[in-house]
């Protein structure tokens, strides 16, 4: 494997980089919203996105022989939280803005998982 970065991958990495940063923000905005943005399982999903867009991240970094299966795992993982946030949106930008980070970073995600 070479020791440089593709830009494909430059780009994934920071894709996953700014879903974690969005999730997390919007961890804090649901639990202020309370209700159906507080459920646990909303919350989960959104903690369990902001931890494996880290993990890719690091792991593209680190340029990690096993990035392609992380990346994998999370894109899935984005997919759900993306379905998720986009469920609870009635019009809210926060909602909106992290499932379009989430899909973003999916899709990036995606393509370097099947490389």
């Amino acid at each position: 494997m070479s020791h440089e970065r593709s830009q494909e991958m430059q780009n994934c990495i920071d894709n996953c980089q700014n879903c974690h940063a969005v999730c997390l923000e919007t961890i804090a905005h649901c639990l202020e919203m309370g209700g159906k943005h507080a459920a646990a399982s909303h919350i989960k999903l959104l903690q369990d996105c902001v931890q494996i867009c880290q993990t890719s991240a690091d792991f593209m970094i680190r340029m990690s022989d096993f990035h392609s299966q992380v990346c994998g795992v999370c894109a899935d993982i984005c997919e759900a939280c993306a379905k998720d946030c986009e469920s609870m949106a009635d019009g809210s930008d926060f909602m909106a803005r992290c499932a379009e980070a989430c899909r973003k970073c999916a899709e990036s995600c995606r393509s370097m998982a099947s490389m």
